[in-house]
């Protein structure tokens, strides 16, 4: 067998008000059965946060945000800084099971394993509403009822839980900065263009679902709103518009295809049968969830097809530079990437 790659975790916090979530993720990351060689804490534009992680979160590499304001910025500096093998990402508002490593590291025994993603289990603030219904527990960031129970290939990761070969992400470019959440802003998607840019240069590149290599997700009282579910249904609707812009409807939407033709058929007639209590609520905010969505994503495309054609994807610290006069600020700063690769494993 071959040795474990060694590991780097990233962390993205962009507010002192999740500061307690924080504390449990990264104290969850440092009480792993197979400790992470290193944990990168990456604070998105928020000096307040920077200094107090700096004064309480011994033990971790600690940095700023050097792209542009959001999480996808976040994520590259993170990336550009970690000095190991597989990139891992979680949540600031998220805490890993005890063996989250070793299970997320395992499947990478295979070189045709490109990343691996794992399950996010909800953790609600309050009690779960009585109307939210599972199918749609990734308007709160969590794997829903209809993900593979199994280890299986799939098209895309969710962003709370994942990792990659860094060498996959550096070659791809990195996340798009034009994606993805800026403080609370709903949106999303980074993740998959991500994937699905991987895919498209590996045909032979294998994103797996690992669903035993666990987190769970915290769901503050706010995320349990009408409103925020209307809200966040309809901008991943934009979202998804966005990543079809740039890597195509047919990539784009291959799994949302399978999700409106068998999964949410099926949470109709689970929803109708006699006794179910909140049915009434559930049926509703599956029929608003579906329709926001797609009042989303047909807002999105009528705004990408009237500004013509999709930009190029905005330029990253990861890219690879093209010539000898390509931009070197990046290049020439502590946050370089190493030009010998990923460090190997101590001891």
């Amino acid at each position: 067998m071959n040795a474990a790659p060694t590991l780097s975790v990233v962390v993205c916090a962009y507010t002192v008000d999740r500061w307690d979530d924080l504390r449990a993720a990264i104290g969850s990351v440092h009480a792993q059965d197979h400790p992470a060689d290193e944990i990168v804490l990456v604070i998105d534009h928020c000096q307040e946060l920077h200094e107090k992680a700096c004064a309480e979160l011994p033990g971790i590499r600690v940095m700023p945000n050097r792209e542009r304001k959001g999480l996808s910025g976040a994520r590259n500096t993170g990336v550009a800084a970690a000095r190991c093998e597989v990139v891992a990402f979680l949540d600031d508002d998220a805490a890993a099971d005890p063996d989250w490593t070793d299970r997320m590291l395992a499947p990478y025994d295979d070189q045709q394993v490109a990343g691996v993603g794992g399950l996010v289990r909800p953790w609600w603030g309050t009690d779960r509403p009585a109307w939210f219904p599972p199918e749609f527990d990734w308007v709160v960031g969590c794997s829903y009822r209809g993900l593979p129970e199994q280890s299986t290939p799939v098209r895309n990761f969710i962003g709370a839980n994942m990792s990659f070969r860094r060498a996959e992400v550096v070659s791809a470019g990195g996340f798009r900065t034009d994606l993805g959440r800026v403080g609370t802003r709903p949106l999303g998607c980074e993740e998959t263009e991500l994937c699905l840019r991987i895919a498209a240069r590996r045909p032979d590149a294998v994103l797996l679902y690992e669903p035993a290599a666990a987190v769970r997700h915290h769901v503050p009282e706010t995320r349990t709103t009408w409103a925020y579910f209307r809200s966040r249904c309809y901008a991943e609707g934009l979202s998804k518009a966005l990543v079809a812009r740039h890597s195509g409807s047919r990539a784009a939407l291959a799994s949302e295809r399978t999700y409106l033709r068998s999964t949410i058929p099926q949470a109709f007639v689970r929803t109708l049968r006699p006794g179910r209590p909140g049915a009434l609520g559930t049926f509703a905010a599956l029929t608003a969830g579906v329709c926001a969505t797609v009042a989303g994503y047909a807002v999105g495309r009528i705004h990408s097809l009237s500004s013509g054609s999709a930009p190029h994807r905005p330029p990253s610290p990861l890219d690879e530079p093209d010539t000898d006069t390509a931009p070197a600020p990046f290049w020439g700063s502590p946050y370089a990437l190493r030009a010998g690769g990923p460090v190997g494993r101590k001891g």
